[in-house]
C-alpha cells in the first residue's frame, strides 16, 4: 500500500507540567551532562540494591527533567540566530 501524504496542520501545544518548566537560571550543557552521569549512576546503585519504586520513580523523575534541560540548553547553543525572528 503506498504511503499516503498529507498536508501537515498547526496544533496547539500542550501546557508543560510544572516538573519541566525551565529555570530561570540555566546550567551550561556540561554541567547538566555531569548531573545525568550522577543520577544514572544513582539509578543503577537504586537497582543494585532493589531500592523501591518510589525511590526509583523520584530518580527517574529528576533524570527525565536534566535530560529535558539538556536538550533545551543544547538547542540553545547551536540553534543558529535567525535575525528575522528578532525583528
Amino acid at each position: 500500500m503506498p504511503m499516503m501524504i498529507t498536508e501537515m496542520t498547526e496544533t496547539a501545544l500542550r501546557p508543560v507540567p510544572s516538573r519541566f518548566k525551565r529555570a530561570s537560571k540555566r546550567a551550561s550543557v556540561e554541567a547538566l551532562m555531569q548531573e545525568i552521569g550522577e543520577l544514572t549512576s544513582e539509578r543503577q546503585r537504586l537497582r543494585d540494591l532493589s531500592a523501591p519504586p518510589s525511590k526509583l520513580e523520584r530518580n527517574r523523575i529528576r533524570l527525565a527533567r536534566k535530560q529535558w534541560e539538556l536538550s533545551h540548553a543544547l538547542i540553545q547553543r547551536y540553534l543558529p540566530a535567525d535575525d528575522s525572528r528578532a525583528a
